[in-house]
């Protein structure tokens, strides 16, 4: 499973090109069995006018290598929980609760280590891809390198179950029926001077859709291109993503890892329902940005912090029903979004997802596109992983027993597209619409968090 967790609030022209590099932020969602969750917040970036035709979400995650300018800024946390009961290397069995919380709590973790460095920005993160991308270094890991490594994820991939598990769960992962896609990849490129262990590299070819790839790295006047491409099969459509990256003379070992999203809605936003509607970022200021909207029965839920703070969580499907938008948006404009977001933990989610009830609702969504880019090296480091970044103490002899190998880079690249159309067109506008439904009003007006949540058929939420 996985989940992001994404808040918008677009900025001014001003402060678009004040900060352009990146703007995001997150945390996770736990879900059921075989479920897949997703989940990101948002708190400000540009807004970009879509030209799309498609009616599509769409999100794309890399690690690895230097990205190039980002377009577009806003929170997401992406993170991919898998659910089921396996034993630990330390010989714990943990049961399906357990594991489910086990993988939440470590999107949460990671997404307030990328907030707290980014300062509150908006942000991009893919739980999922980091997960993989950890999980295939443990194959080559060693000593307290490897340890560092399973004590941050909690759990050892050398372990069978595990590894029969991940490959069932990958499995499921890239099913692409009703017209969803979900893909996981993950590349780890490896100096060609190096040489590889038989057996890692038959392990990472085997490893969630992983590929081994050796390259140049170490040309300190070389600047390196990879484009990884993502094809969805079923209609055709192919999205691909660079990655440049200048090499050194110490340049060994870059990890990239990709997870890919894209599905139509189960109710479109009506094109004629579309216009340009205020919205309030965190500073306060007012800004007119593109917002969708539609009448529909969703599962809608309100809840209140343990400090009396209120927020409404609506789920607006997507085609098939198997995923589902979870949008969170405080009760209260003057109630910061970070407020809902310090309680975020394992079992608040559990209980937004389980709680929510069937209701008539008016729904508004600004149409958003949004691109993050930031270095993974800091924020792993502070969760614990600190040798594998070190050229003097990382252990990673089970990918070379002749080469003393570290992590030179872990660049983490992610980009989200919401749209209801991806046309512009002009409307009724908000109030003629308000008098048209005695429906509840879910405006998204202000900063608010969403989760992209994917289920089996017929897993209540």
């Amino acid at each position: 499973m996985s989940a992001s967790l994404l808040a918008y609030s677009p900025k001014s022209r001003e402060e678009q090109h004040k900060n352009r590099s990146h703007d995001l932020v997150f945390a996770p969602l736990p879900i059921k069995e075989g479920d897949k969750t997703f989940i990101g917040s948002f708190h400000s970036g540009t807004q970009k006018d879509t030209e799309r035709q498609d009616n599509l979400t769409e999100l794309t995650v890399f690690v690895g290598g230097d990205c190039s300018q980002l377009v577009f800024m806003l929170p997401i946390l992406f993170s991919a929980f898998i659910l089921s009961a396996y034993c630990l290397t330390k010989g714990n069995c943990i049961s399906y609760d357990e594991l489910k919380e086990l993988k939440t709590e470590f999107a949460i973790s990671l997404y307030r280590h990328i907030s707290e460095a980014e300062n509150r920005t908006n942000l991009v993160v893919s739980p999922a891809s980091v997960a993989v991308s950890l999980e295939l270094l443990q194959f080559g890991a060693q000593g307290n390198t490897f340890t560092e490594l399973r004590d941050v994820l909690g759990y050892s991939i050398h372990d069978q179950s595990v590894q029969d598990f991940m490959h069932t769960v990958d499995e499921a992962v890239t099913d692409s029926s009703q017209g969803t896609v979900v893909q996981l990849g993950c590349s780890l490129f490896v100096d060609a001077a190096v040489q590889l262990s038989p057996d890692f590299a038959e392990r990472a070819a085997r490893w969630a859709n992983s590929s081994l790839l050796q390259t140049n790295l170490t040309d300190p006047n070389t600047t390196h291109t990879w484009e990884w491409i993502t094809t969805d099969f079923a209609d055709g459509d192919v999205r691909g993503m660079t990655l440049e990256s200048t090499g050194s003379s110490l340049s060994q070992v870059t990890l990239v890892s990709t997870l890919y999203f894209r599905s139509m809605w189960q109710k479109k936003f009506s094109l004629m329902d579309s216009q340009m509607l205020p919205f309030t970022t965190p500073e306060g200021s007012t800004l007119k940005v593109p917002t969708m909207h539609h009448t529909a029965e969703v599962n809608y839920g309100q809840f209140q912090t343990a400090a009396l703070e209120a927020f409404s969580v609506v789920e607006l499907p997507y085609l098939g029903e198997k995923l589902s938008m979870f949008l969170v948006l405080p009760s209260h404009k003057r109630t910061p979004l970070s407020q809902i977001e310090s309680h975020l933990s394992a079992k608040t989610i559990t209980l937004w997802a389980n709680s929510l009830k069937r209701t008539k609702m008016d729904i508004f969504l600004p149409r958003f596109s949004i691109q993050s880019l930031f270095d993974l090296k800091t924020v792993l480091s502070a969760l614990g992983i600190r040798d594998a970044f070190d050229p003097i103490t990382a252990n990673f002899k089970g990918i070379s027993e002749q080469d003393s190998l570290y992590i030179s880079e872990a660049i983490h690249k992610a980009e989200i597209e919401v749209t209801e159309d991806g046309t512009k067109a002009s409307g009724a506008t908000a109030m003629v619409l308000l008098k048209r439904s005695r429906a509840l009003i879910f405006k998204a007006d202000r900063p608010f968090t969403f989760f992209l949540r994917q289920a089996n058929t017929g897993t209540g939420t």
